[in-house]
This record gives C-alpha cells, structure tokens and sequence, in this order.
C-alpha cells in the first residue's frame, strides 16, 4: 500500500459524470499535485490540460489511448501515461480506485 506523508488534502472533492467517478487532490511539500479517487463501473472519456500518469491500485479497467485505435488492459498494480491536451477512454465493469500524477 502506498502511503503519502506531510501532504495537504484539499477537502472539495472532484465528481464528474454524476458521481460515477470521484477523486480528492492532495498537495505536496514541493507543489506537485496528485488525485486518488474511484470510479464505478462504466465507458468514460476524460481530457487532459497536462500529462499524467495514471496508476490503478485496485480493480482492472481498459483504455483506449489518444494514439491508438486498440482497447489495453490495466490492472492492479499497472500505469498508463496520457499526454497533455489529449483525451483518452476507459471502461470498467467493476469499481476501480486509481492515483493520477500530473507530470
């Protein structure tokens, strides 16, 4: 389990697509961001202002990055890497927690 010490937690959560997927943002010491959140089972597509990097620390979800055509597996424990001012999909049938770093 990952753990984050000495990190601001801004209380004002994140929902987006009526709650379905949610997520706090927490601050670190140098000012880098991060969020962790959930999302419950369904097809998303989301944009990026950055890049990030999404890690998937429980449940499985499959991703359609911006440069391709073709649908990838991530599981616990993976990451994916999205570019900035792009948008990607994923889609899951059971509920996923993830950590999103902004690069």
């Amino acid at each position: 389990m990952k753990k984050f010490e000495n990190v601001t937690v801004l209380a004002e959560g994140n929902s987006y697509f009526n709650g379905a997927v949610t997520s706090r943002t927490i601050i670190f010491a140098d000012g880098s961001k991060k969020t962790l959140g959930f999302m419950q089972p369904g097809e998303y597509e989301f944009g990026t202002d950055a890049a990030e990097l999404m890690e998937i620390t429980s449940g499985w979800l499959d991703v359609k990055l911006p440069s391709s055509d073709e649908w990838i597996h991530i599981k616990s424990g993976e990451s994916f890497d999205v570019p900035s001012k792009s948008k990607f999909q994923v889609k899951t049938s059971i509920l996923v927690d993830y950590c999103c770093s902004y690069l």
